[in-house]
């Protein structure tokens, strides 16, 4: 999809205006649409593993570090102090994505995923104990 919007840049707005201004505009922003779409295809995925192997406040954590300490200031500074209006915002909280990414990453390369396998192996046979008894 990155890749169809870098493409159709040009051409993207014109399905939802005839305006020149906007279709400039998208066609400038495209390429930070682009990553965005990259880096939430990748997040959401690392995220989801995190949360089932029961990390979910680690990745609490990373989520509310990432985007309001880094993101929303990062991407303030980049907007409005330095003048790069919608770019340095939008430039900003794509670092607090990046950078969240990049932890969760981390975090999944560097796991013990037989100790894991263990740990999901014990919750399995907890819940096949409490299967046995009748529902009613």
């Amino acid at each position: 999809m990155a890749a169809v919007v870098l493409i159709f840049r040009d051409v993207l707005s014109y399905a939802f205006t005839d305006g020149q201004t906007v279709a400039d505009a998208v066609s400038d922003l495209a390429p930070l649409l682009a990553v965005s779409i990259v880096l939430n295809g990748v997040q959401p995925v690392l995220a989801g593993v995190a949360v089932g192997c029961g990390w979910q406040a680690f990745v609490a954590y990373v989520n509310v570090g990432c985007y309001y300490i880094v993101g929303i200031p990062l991407g303030s500074l980049l907007g409005f102090k330095f003048g790069l209006g919608v770019k340095g915002i939008w430039s900003g909280m794509m670092g607090g994505t990046a950078m969240q990414t990049i932890i969760l990453l981390w975090v999944t390369f560097r796991a013990d995923w037989d100790k894991e396998v263990e740990k999901a192996r014990n919750r399995l046979e907890i819940w096949d104990d409490k299967e046995k008894e009748p529902l009613l």
